[in-house]
């Protein structure tokens, strides 16, 4: 299984941390080990390298291995919600240095995601997805806002590093980024339904 991710995917969030906006899918993975499930549980994280920044996604699941051409529907068939979490100090370091993201990217418990569901592409157009703190939204989109679409989001992966059965692709986030403290109770939210909540150790 690999984990790819898609940054700056909604151009607010590039702006609000002062980014450029791509104008081509921006990648980049995450270890195997960083996946974590929101399922009550208590995720730990690393306590002395900086903010912790949490950034809400919707989470592709790839059913058999991508060949060129081939449609979403053909290759997709569930999804779910995911935290792709930022050591933003860290990252900042790494960037001013020009080295690769991973250390602030690839941690463990780093790729939180909910159970699955059911694909639909219209019910993907019609609902938006959120985050909550301690009952506070703290992030909310719909995809109508990405820069790049689930079609050339899988079209990209595949073309750069091939796709398997299993692989998950986080597809990138909206505004309002910010930091998770120990002890935050974090729920995570599809329309009204609750799809995963995971407390911060």
């Amino acid at each position: 299984m690999n984990i790819y991710c898609i940054g700056r995917n909604y151009a607010k969030h590039a702006t609000e941390l002062g980014n450029e906006v791509p104008e081509q899918p921006l990648l980049f993975s995450k270890p195997s080990h960083s996946l974590a499930i929101a399922n009550g549980q208590t995720l730990v994280m690393p306590k002395d390298q900086g903010d912790i920044h949490h950034e809400i996604e919707i989470v592709l699941k790839i059913d058999k291995p991508v060949n060129k051409g081939d449609k979403l529907v053909d290759v997709v068939s569930e999804i779910a919600l995911g935290i792709d979490l930022t050591l933003r100090d860290v990252q900042a370091e790494l960037k001013k240095k020009g080295h690769p993201w991973l250390r602030a990217k690839g941690f463990k418990n780093s790729a939180i995601v909910t159970d699955f569901w059911s694909f639909d592409m219209s019910e993907c157009l019609q609902t938006p997805f959120s985050f909550k703190i301690n009952d506070e939204t703290r992030q909310k989109g719909t995809i109508a806002d990405m820069l790049f679409s689930f079609q050339e989001i899988i079209d990209e992966c595949a073309e750069c590093f091939g796709l398997g059965k299993g692989d998950l692709i986080f597809t990138g986030t909206p505004e309002g980024v910010g930091s998770l403290k120990t002890g935050d109770q974090c729920t995570l939210f599809w329309g009204d339904h609750e799809k995963g909540t995971f407390i911060v150790g």
